[in-house]
C-alpha cells in the first residue's frame, strides 16, 4: 500500500529555514483545507504517520508493506501495488468533501459534489521521497506502530498536545518534531514521551483514557518553560 502526502507547506524546506516558521505560514497548506490541527499535522507530516499506523490496522499489512510519497500536486491520494508488478491509484482533485461524502454514502457513491478531474489540464503528475531526517514525525510514527502496544497512543497524544501549544505560540514548529535546531534544550516533545513512557501490550479503554492525561500533563509541566 502507498499513501500519498502533499508535502505540506514545507516541503523541501531545511531545519534552519523552519526555525522560525510562524503559525500563520504552518496554516497555509498549497493544496488542502483542512481544521487547524490536521494542517500542522500535515506540515510535519505526522498525518501521514497517523495514517500508515491506520492502514497497518485497517488492512491487517505490515509496517514493511505501508510506503509514503511525497506526491505535491495532491491528485493521487493512495496506491495499491499488486504482485504482478501492477499499481492502482485513485485520483480526485484535492476537496476534503468526497472523503467526507464517501464515508457518508458508503458502500454507495453519490453524485458528486466536488470539481472532476480535468486530464488535459493537470500538467505533470510528481514523486519524492519524503524527508524524514527534517520532518521525523513520520520515522517516529513507524517506530511507535512497531513498538505496538500503547505507544501509538502515547505518540498521538504527545502530538495533539504539542500542536495545541504550537497553535498557541507557546514553542516553535521545529519544538514538535526535530532534535536538531530546536530551541528547547530537551530534544523534541514526540521522541521525548516515547521514552519516557512505557508501552502497554495489555490495556483497556480507561487505561487509554489514562495515558491521555499523563503524557498531555506531561508535556505541559517540562515543555512550557
Amino acid at each position: 500500500m502507498i499513501l500519498t502526502a502533499s508535502g505540506g507547506p514545507f516541503r523541501g524546506k531545511t531545519k534552519d529555514q523552519l526555525l522560525n516558521v510562524t503559525v500563520k505560514e504552518a496554516l497555509n497548506h498549497p493544496n488542502w483545507n483542512m481544521g487547524k490541527k490536521l494542517t500542522i499535522d500535515s506540515a510535519t507530516l505526522m498525518n501521514k504517520g497517523l495514517e500508515v499506523i491506520e492502514a497497518h490496522f485497517l488492512f491487517n499489512l505490515p509496517y514493511e508493506k505501508i510506503k509514503v510519497v511525497v506526491h505535491p500536486q495532491s491528485i493521487i491520494h493512495s496506491m495499491v501495488a499488486y504482485r504482478d508488478g501492477s499499481v492502482m491509484a485513485q485520483l480526485a482533485t484535492a476537496d476534503m468533501r468526497l472523503p467526507i461524502q464517501y464515508a457518508l454514502n458508503y458502500p454507495k457513491r453519490k453524485e458528486a459534489v466536488i470539481d472532476k478531474l480535468d486530464f488535459y489540464n493537470i500538467g505533470n503528475l510528481s514523486f519524492e521521497k519524503p524527508d524524514v531526517d527534517t520532518f521525523k514525525s513520520l520515522k517516529l510514527a513507524y517506530e511507535a506502530g512497531k513498538i505496538g502496544g500503547t505507544m501509538p497512543a502515547i505518540l498521538n497524544c504527545a502530538n495533539e498536545e504539542a500542536v495545541s501549544l504550537f497553535l498557541s505560540n507557546k514553542i516553535k514548529f521545529l519544538d514538535i518534531m526535530s532534535i536538531c535546531n530546536s530551541l528547547l534544550d530537551i530534544g523534541n516533545i514526540l521522541e521525548e514521551c516515547m521514552n519516557k513512557f512505557d508501552s502497554q501490550n495489555k490495556y483497556t479503554l480507561e487505561d487509554l483514557l489514562d495515558i491521555e492525561i499523563k503524557v498531555k500533563k506531561y508535556v505541559k509541566d517540562k515543555f512550557i518553560k
